[in-house]
């Protein structure tokens, strides 16, 4: 039998055991949810293939599960990479819509409680939307809809997609907006991407055209995810105040009130300076984790939310308890 010595030398490995654990952002049991997390089907990755004459990204469930399991993240709610399902040629983008909606329900089924679906949809094909709207809400039971930023050039507020937002306001959905790269912009600035300075503009531009077209106002039912922290948004409130003394018909209770309304996660947009900024916007209610795996590893948002100056619960909120707010099946 030990002596007290030998227990106490015990008692002590293990709980540096535990405090490695810890700052290493694991735990015996995950819980985290990470709300942005791509999947990429075979569909999608030969379309992206074709059509960009490079490489797609590399993705499979399994990757995808070990950063997970390194991680803490319990769930991780699935979203299709850019540029989205939409090809220019209806059947066929309603085709890939419907193969990468029935591959992901597949991983959910295949994975209890790990993966959740944020379905993407073929906009701007707007009867293939409403259809596949009814298909995985009714018979994949998908967890909410994934959206671009814009298709074909028009942003969310375009009246030609009215109808689409009617009926996800009718269902109450969650709808997840992540940013494509923009028809009007290319590569602006020599050896920079797209994606580093264009991807939060076009974030910022969907934000905007949700706003002043009067989409938030009009369909109050949806509660719409936007990506990497809002974007420029939070640099931008006060410019948009402006505009919208002009614009009270699509904002009758101004601009601060409806940002406050919408959800935020936090991939790339989680070091001090972006963080202090969002949270002057949205409330600690609203914001949510998200890693942007695979075009970022999981570590970084877990990370940047760790050694922010946020107390045990908001950090738990944000970690987890928002996002089973916004869908319940996740608290199990």
């Amino acid at each position: 039998m030990p002596d007290a010595t030998s227990r106490r030398e015990f008692i002590s490995c293990g709980l540096g055991i535990l405090a490695a654990s810890s700052v290493l952002g694991q735990t015996s049991r995950p819980y985290r949810i990470d709300v942005h997390h791509h999947f990429l089907p075979p569909g999608q990755a030969q379309q992206i293939s074709a059509s960009r004459q490079s490489a797609p990204p590399k993705w499979t469930v399994e990757l995808s599960l070990d950063q997970m399991d390194r991680n803490g993240i319990a769930t991780s709610m699935m979203s299709i990479v850019q540029p989205g399902t939409w090809t220019g040629k209806v059947e066929e983008s309603r085709s890939l819509t419907r193969g990468c909606n029935d591959y992901a329900a597949q991983v959910v089924k295949d994975h209890p409680g790990r993966f959740g679906l944020f379905a993407p949809l073929p906009l701007p094909d707007t009867e293939g939307s409403l259809r596949e709207i009814e298909y995985v809400f009714d018979t994949l039971k998908a967890d909410g809809i994934g959206l671009m930023t814009e298709y074909d050039g028009k942003y969310p507020g375009d009246p030609a997609f009215a109808p689409v937002f009617e009926e996800l306001n009718r269902r109450r959905a969650i709808v997840y907006i992540h940013p494509t790269n923009p028809q009007c912009c290319g590569v602006l600035v020599p050896g920079v991407s797209i994606s580093t300075i264009e991807f939060a503009a076009d974030t910022s531009r969907a934000i905007a055209s949700i706003l002043f077209s009067g989409t938030a106002a009009k369909f109050p039912n949806i509660r719409f995810i936007f990506s990497h922290g809002g974007g420029a948004v939070p640099f931008l409130v006060s410019r948009f105040e402006q505009v919208a003394k002009e614009r009270k018909d699509s904002m009758p209770n101004g601009v601060v009130p409806e940002l406050r309304k919408f959800y935020y996660e936090l991939a790339q947009a989680n070091h001090t300076g972006a963080l202090k900024a969002l949270l002057q916007m949205a409330p600690i209610e609203q914001v949510l984790l998200g890693s942007d795996y695979p075009y970022r590893q999981v570590a970084d948002v877990v990370e940047g939310v760790r050694n922010y100056e946020f107390t045990d619960a908001q950090r738990q909120a944000i970690e987890r308890d928002n996002a089973v707010r916004m869908i319940p099946r996740l608290k199990s």
